[in-house]
Order: C-alpha cells, then sequence, then structure tokens
C-alpha cells in the first residue's frame, strides 16, 4: 500500500455507516487508510463498496479484527497517526445478555486504546460516542440543554427503554472508561457526540440510525424511545478532527 500524503490513519468499523463514509472522506482529503472488519467464516463478505472508492486501489488496506479480540486490532493500528474507533456492537433486539454486549464494547476499546499507546505512532484517538450516552435523564431541567457534564443514568435507561439497553449503557460507559484512560496515560482522545446520523449511505446494508429514523414507516415502535433530533456530521468527523490543534476531550455534535 502506498503512503498517503498526509500519513496513515485507521477507522475500526468501516463496513458500517459512519465508517464507510469516513473511510471515503479520508481517502479524498489524501490519508492513507487502514479499516477494520469483523470476519465472517460462513460466508465470504463483499468489501467492493470500499475497495472500489477512489484511491482505494492504493491506499486502503482492510484487517479482520473483532472486539472480542482487543489484540486483533494492532496490525491496522501500526503506523498510524490517528485512529477512528467507530466500531461497536448494536443489538437494540436483545439477542445477546446486556452485561456481555456491555463489557465486549469497553474492554474493546481499551485495548485498542493500549495498542494505540503501544504504537508510538497515533497522536490522536476520535471516539464515535453518542447522544444515548448522554440524553437519558430523570431529571427534565437537565435535557434543556446538554454540554460535556451531562451523562446518562443507567436506572433511568433501564426504566424507560423495553430493549436495546446495552447500547446506551455501552456507550456512556465506553466514553467515561476512554476519557479516563487519555487522563491517566498522556493518550490524547476526543469523544464526539453524534445524534442520529442520516442521509445518503455507501455500505450495502441499511444504516440502523436510518431504520431507527423510519420506525414510525416500518413500524418498529419501540425504537421510537431514541428520535430525539436527527443530524448528519460524517463530512464534519473526517479529517479535521485528527488535524485540529485543539480539541475539547468531548464534542457534541
Amino acid at each position: 500500500m502506498e503512503g498517503g500524503m498526509k500519513g496513515k490513519v485507521c477507522v475500526t468499523g468501516g463496513t458500517g455507516f459512519i465508517g464507510s463514509w469516513l473511510v471515503k472522506r479520508l481517502l479524498e482529503d489524501g490519508y492513507s487508510v487502514s479499516t477494520t472488519v469483523r470476519s465472517d467464516p460462513e460466508k465470504k463478505r463483499d468489501y467492493s463498496f470500499l475497495t472500489n472508492l477512489p484511491g482505494a486501489s492504493k491506499n486502503l488496506q482492510i484487517y479482520n479484527a473483532d472486539l472480542n479480540d482487543p489484540d486483533s486490532f494492532g496490525d491496522a493500528i501500526e503506523g498510524c497517526i490517528g485512529v477512528f474507533h467507530v466500531a461497536t456492537p448494536v443489538d437494540f433486539e436483545d439477542k445477546e445478555d446486556a452485561e456481555v454486549v456491555i463489557r465486549r464494547t469497553v474492554d474493546g476499546a481499551l485495548g485498542i486504546l493500549k495498542a494505540c499507546l503501544n504504537s508510538r505512532t497515533v497522536r490522536r484517538v476520535v471516539y464515535t460516542s453518542s447522544a444515548s450516552a448522554i440524553q437519558f435523564c430523570n431529571d427534565s431541567n437537565k435535557m434543556e440543554y446538554l454540554d460535556e457534564s451531562n451523562w446518562a443514568e443507567i436506572d433511568y435507561i433501564n426504566k424507560v427503554l423495553p430493549k436495546g439497553r446495552s447500547y446506551p449503557i455501552s456507550k456512556k460507559l465506553t466514553e467515561q472508561a476512554i476519557l479516563e484512560f487519555s487522563k491517566q496515560h498522556g493518550l490524547e482522545v476526543v469523544s464526539v457526540i453524534p445524534t442520529f446520523v442520516v442521509g445518503p449511505f455507501i455500505c450495502p446494508k441499511l444504516p440502523g440510525s436510518v431504520r431507527t429514523t423510519l420506525a414510525l414507516v416500518l413500524g418498529i415502535f419501540f425504537l421510537l424511545s431514541y428520535l430525539i433530533l436527527i443530524i448528519k456530521f460524517s463530512k464534519y468527523l473526517a479529517g479535521t478532527r485528527i488535524e485540529a490543534p485543539i480539541l475539547r476531550e468531548k464534542m457534541i455534535r
């Protein structure tokens, strides 16, 4: 793989809605990109929607990695100047025990940060959190204006969400864990907090956020709890978040 003019960056979860757009934007911005995908032993997955992107033949490399095995991200991160950690378990239908999903998310993220620290080349990690990490609160006064001080309340999440509780809980706990890791180890970590990300998509599968936005139309009524605000932010998240000289550790967009 030829080196991009701006250096090498890693995008975890490159087959998803946000991840695939990030890969596209970063290639356009002159980066070499390594991205991670989950291997599926039962079927061969088609990544042509990534490999056919402009510049991908020279500056994109795809690695197999899984949050169940954080060490598997090491090769993709090696030599990178920045990492966008987007990959996350999404289980709105409770197919797995919530505690298992939460632990996988937190431990996987911390393992990725350790790989970034060990690389000695990564200057910044951008973590894609979620508005669900801050928006669930029993006190309505705290919901009038959300800023960096807000955190979702786990007891309230368990009370109001009939399904999919592992997602907001894991997002909150993961964000808190990585920000604490950043303080302890001196690794620059920025958490970006999007609400719903909508718009055209590169990946072949209907993105979960688009599906949630269409919940009323599709008749998936339990997802209506998540419909607070809609925003599209993939372009904002790309190269400038690696290049910006000064960033707050937590950014709500």
